[in-house]
């Protein structure tokens, strides 16, 4: 069930009472946008999260109509140092939740063991380039981050479609808070990511973000100055973004 919506400068919040609601409605919304984009366009070029808080919004994608054989799918961040069979890792992640639930008609990994990093990151440049994305899908870190540009690297004006990153340990330790791995340990220290500028540059952007643990993020975003110090902030200024919660997520953003 929906509990409000409201707009907040350029930004459209969702807020429903359960994150399972919650995907259901941003997979419709989604699964409108993208039927719409290959109706405009004959194709649609998506970049994906890879985070369990977009699980609810897969479910709901896998039961659509989608022609998923006019989607080409994109990555937006992977682990650098990781192999690519561990589960953790974020294209393996992607395969299990939905690449491999249906025909897509390209899928566009990050990185493999064999790539060398600089060489993938002109690779994916140039297929991003190619394939000009229509609609991304994000969720927000506990500590504000939008993919993996956390404070300490964000940039609103980077001049890069796609760099390396050293990852804070607040990120690092979501990624234990989410049950990806069992210790801070485990977790790598560098990865690859979609900067911010090339991310705002996306036509539309739908994002989903469930979880207590998650709420006083979303406070900072929806409430706070404009600022790389809130990466997530970002979506206040773009041209098509919508943004759902459930109750717990929206908790400290909304008193009432």
């Amino acid at each position: 069930m929906k509990l409000r919506s409201e707009r907040i400068d350029r930004l459209t919040v969702h807020v429903y009472d359960s994150r399972i609601s919650m995907g259901q409605a941003a997979g419709r919304e989604a699964t409108e946008r993208i039927k719409r984009i290959i109706r405009d366009k004959g194709t649609a070029n998506i970049i994906f999260a890879a985070a369990p808080s977009q699980n609810d919004l897969f479910a709901s994608l896998l039961e659509s109509d989608i022609d998923w054989s006019r989607v080409r799918a994109f990555q937006q961040d992977e682990y650098i140092g990781i192999s690519q069979d561990e589960p953790a890792g974020f294209g393996n992640f992607l395969r299990r939740t939905i690449y491999d639930k249906v025909e897509f008609k390209e899928v566009h990994y990050l990185l493999s063991d064999e790539d060398s990093v600089q060489e993938k990151m002109l690779e994916y440049e140039e297929l991003l380039m190619k394939y000009p994305p229509d609609l991304i899908f994000l969720g927000v870190g506990e500590n504000g981050h939008l993919a993996f540009n956390d404070p300490p690297v964000a940039d609103f004006e980077d001049p890069k479609r796609i760099k390396i990153v050293e990852l804070e340990k607040a990120c690092r330790q979501q990624q234990v808070n989410d049950a990806c791995f069992t210790s801070l340990d485990e977790v790598p220290t560098h990865a690859l990511t979609l900067t911010l500028s090339f991310i705002g540059s996306v036509p539309e952007a739908i994002c989903v973000v469930p979880n207590i643990r998650k709420a006083e993020a979303i406070r900072q975003a929806l409430r706070g100055p404009v600022s790389t110090e809130c990466p997530a902030t970002l979506l206040r200024t773009l041209r098509d973004a919508v943004l759902y919660l459930d109750a717990d997520s929206a908790s400290l953003a909304f008193s009432d």
